[in-house]
């Protein structure tokens, strides 16, 4: 009895951390920083079209966010500039 209350219990807490483990990949995923370049095309080419996909709109989403601080700095120059003058 009390071996069988064991393996159960055993069983549940496996399958409790194996839940936590799957339901976190995607978090230990999203780590690959990866840019395409000539050096390393057959990394990009081995990871899925999914991967390459989140990847590419990352960097998108990136190079969207330095533009736009930089305008915003720019804007801001630009404005006291004129005031000076």
């Amino acid at each position: 009895m009390k071996t069988i209350l064991l393996v159960s219990l055993l069983l549940i807490m496996f399958s409790f951390i194996f839940l936590k483990f799957f339901k976190y990949k995607k978090a230990f995923k999203k780590d690959k920083n990866i840019k395409f370049n000539k050096s390393n095309l057959y990394n990009w080419m081995n990871l899925t079209k999914k991967e390459r996909f989140d990847l590419s709109e990352n960097e998108s989403n990136s190079y969207f966010k330095k533009r736009k601080t930089l305008l915003e700095e720019i804007r801001k120059e630009y404005k006291s500039i004129s005031k000076n003058d």
